[in-house]
């Protein structure tokens, strides 16, 4: 593996296609939820997803080792797709996808507090105990200044962000301690699978009207761009720069979030998340460590432990 050091050309590249694929999968829910149920969302792309990344997992022989710990496996998809996928899906419906993008960026929070619980110490550090408090701080600055309070957004749809924010950050431990040598792309393929097996179903049953042209566009770029190629990028930044810096385009999905919602969707750029945003990447980059001198970012950010954990 190049040392990760320095970004090579090659590994700047990759990161800024992440940091705006990445970016995007909000943009393309909120518009597939129009015409397509929140169960259709997740099948769709889960098992569209499975099939374009199938030939890659057999040409690796990535498959076995992964069917062999399908217990773990399964365990993993539950947390980290079958439930905030849909969980996104339906916040969508009422949430802007710019909010929604930010709050899924507290996953280092989650994470740190995780690793605490788990007896991390290192996480204790002043640094990212401060970064722990002033991201959960901008969240409430973010929430309350959208307009959670006078109804203008759903209490509702922010805790189910919340709650996939929570699942992304255990999702990582679960493969640390479970299939630590079982290769990521027969991890991610089979339990991407077996999510879309169970949600095409449902989906089909509980969609109701028919698609529109912009419903469709959204769900084929959800599940080709933002799902099966952005993991094939991830692997190649991976091997480009290590798994240490790979996950710091993290950090940049809200941004991108934002822009594009205000973009296309026309959605506004509310006071709170004008006052709250730097607030919460600030304690986002605090808890990962990103700012402790003499050490590298925590491996309880986004994406460090599973190339799973950075999907949105």
């Amino acid at each position: 593996m190049p040392s990760s050091t320095h970004f090579t050309p090659k590994g700047w590249a990759l990161f800024a296609l992440l940091a705006l694929v990445w970016g995007m999968p909000y943009l393309f829910i909120a518009e597939a939820v129009e015409t397509f149920s929140p169960a259709a969302v997740v099948g769709i792309r889960t098992f569209g997803a499975a099939l374009l990344l199938l030939p890659f997992a057999l040409k690796q022989g990535a498959l076995k080792p992964a069917l062999k710990h399908w217990p773990w496996v399964l365990a993993f998809g539950a947390v980290e797709m079958a439930g905030p996928f849909v969980l996104l899906a339906h916040a969508e419906q009422t949430l802007a996808s710019g909010l929604t993008g930010l709050f899924v960026a507290t996953v280092p929070l989650f994470a740190t507090a995780i690793a605490v619980a788990r007896g991390d110490r290192g996480a204790l550090r002043p640094s990212r105990a401060i970064g722990l408090a002033l991201g959960f701080a901008g969240v409430a600055v973010v929430a309350l200044g959208s307009g959670a309070l006078d109804g203008e957004i759903s209490l509702l749809a922010i805790g189910e962000v919340l709650l996939v924010a929570v699942c992304y950050a255990i999702a990582p431990f679960i493969v640390a301690r479970h299939l630590p040598d079982v290769p990521s792309l027969g991890v991610i393929t089979l339990s991407m699978a077996a999510v879309g097996i169970v949600y095409l179903p449902i989906g089909i049953v509980t969609t109701t009207e028919p698609p529109t042209t912009r419903s469709l566009a959204g769900m084929a770029l959800l599940t080709v761009l933002c799902t099966a190629v952005a993991f094939i990028a991830f692997f190649a930044l991976i091997a480009e720069v290590g798994p240490v810096k790979a996950p710091l385009m993290t950090y940049l999905h809200p941004v991108v979030a934002i822009v594009l919602g205000m973009l296309v969707r026309g959605e506004p750029l509310t006071l709170g998340l004008i006052v709250g945003f730097p607030i919460v990447l600030a304690g986002c980059l605090l808890a990962a460590g990103v700012f402790t001198r003499g050490q590298k970012p925590s491996a309880v950010a986004p994406a460090v432990e599973v190339p799973a954990a950075a999907v949105r």
